[in-house]
C-alpha cells in the first residue's frame, strides 16, 4: 500500500479547491455575460436605449439612480450594469422597509451625459475602476457635484484599479483631495452607528474558503470628497462589494452580516445625501 504524506493531501485537497472556484467563478461570469447579451449593454452611454422599463417619468419621489458610464472594455463583464438590476431593486425594497424614504419602486439608470442627471440628488456607480471621462463628462460630473448632488462609487479592487478611479477623479476635481472619512462623521451616524468598515465580499466567499478580498484589495476603505463648504459630496467604497451584498441578500447561501451592514451604511449614506 503506498503511503500518501500529509503535504500531497494538502495539495490535492487545494488543487480540488482551486478547481471548484474556477467552476464557480465561470458560472458567475456566464450569468453576467448572459444578462449583458440579453439586453445587448457594451458599456457606454446608448445602453440606455436598450435597457427595459427604465424609470423616466416625471416623479416626486426619491428615484434610486444608477449612473452609466462610458467602460474601458466594450462589452467585460466589469462595468456600470454588474450587479444590475437586482441589487438596485433588493436595495429599493429593504429601503421602503427600514425607513420612510418616499422612494419609487423603481430604479433609473442615467448616463453622465443626460440632462435628466440633474434631477436625482444621488447617483451609484459600480465598477469605476473601469470608468473613462472626457473632459465634458468630467465638466458635468463637476457640476452636478458642486450643485449639491452626492455620488456613491462602489465595488473596485486593488491599487490597479483605484489609480485608474484616481485619475478620472482628477478630471473632475484636480485640486480636490481623496481623503478617508473619519469614523465621527454623520455619514456613519444618521440612522445606524457604523463603527468600522467591513470588508463585504462577492458571492465568491461562499465558494472560496471565505476569501473577502480580491486582488491585492486586502483592506476595505471609505474614502471621499468635500466641497469647499465642508458638504461630503462622493463617498468611495473601494476593496468592498457592497452591490453583491444587495443583489445576493436573499440568497441563504451568502453571509447575513455582509448584507445587514450593507444595507445599514446604504441607509446612512443615503439619508445624509438627502439631508445635506
Amino acid at each position: 500500500m503506498p503511503s500518501y504524506s500529509g503535504q500531497y493531501v494538502t495539495v490535492a485537497l487545494l488543487m480540488r479547491f482551486v478547481a471548484g472556484s474556477v467552476l464557480f467563478l465561470a458560472a458567475v461570469a456566464a450569468v453576467v455575460v448572459y444578462g449583458q447579451e440579453e439586453f445587448g449593454l457594451l458599456g457606454r452611454y446608448d445602453d440606455v436605449r436598450r435597457v427595459p422599463d427604465n424609470f423616466t417619468k416625471e416623479s416626486n419621489q426619491f428615484v434610486f439612480t444608477r449612473l452609466i458610464y462610458n467602460g474601458r472594455i466594450p462589452g467585460y463583464y466589469k462595468n456600470w450594469y454588474t450587479d444590475y438590476p437586482r441589487a438596485d431593486r433588493n436595495l429599493i425594497a429593504v429601503l421602503k422597509r427600514l425607513t420612510n424614504i418616499n422612494i419609487a419602486d423603481q430604479e433609473r439608470v442615467v448616463p453622465v451625459n443626460d440632462p435628466d442627471l440633474f434631477k436625482y440628488p444621488l447617483i451609484y456607480s459600480s465598477e469605476v475602476g473601469q470608468m473613462v471621462l472626457t473632459d465634458e463628462d468630467a465638466a458635468i460630473l463637476r457640476r452636478y457635484l458642486e450643485r449639491g448632488g452626492f455620488w456613491i462609487v462602489d465595488d473596485f479592487w486593488g491599487t490597479f484599479e483605484w489609480s485608474e478611479f484616481a485619475a478620472q477623479m482628477r478630471k473632475i476635481f484636480p485640486y480636490r483631495e481623496i481623503k478617508d472619512i473619519p469614523r465621527d462623521h454623520p455619514l456613519f451616524h444618521v440612522m445606524y452607528d457604523t463603527d468600522h468598515i467591513i470588508q463585504t465580499p462577492s458571492l465568491a466567499y461562499v465558494f472560496n474558503g471565505g476569501i473577502t478580498w480580491e486582488v491585492d484589495g486586502f483592506e476595505a476603505e471609505c474614502k471621499g470628497i468635500w466641497d469647499d463648504s465642508g458638504r461630503l459630496m462622493v463617498v468611495i467604497n473601494h476593496n468592498t462589494d457592497l452591490g453583491d451584498a444587495y443583489e445576493w441578500s436573499d440568497d441563504p447561501r451568502y453571509p447575513n452580516k455582509f448584507s445587514g451592514y450593507a444595507f445599514r451604511v446604504a441607509v446612512n449614506f443615503i439619508m445624509y445625501a438627502l439631508s445635506h
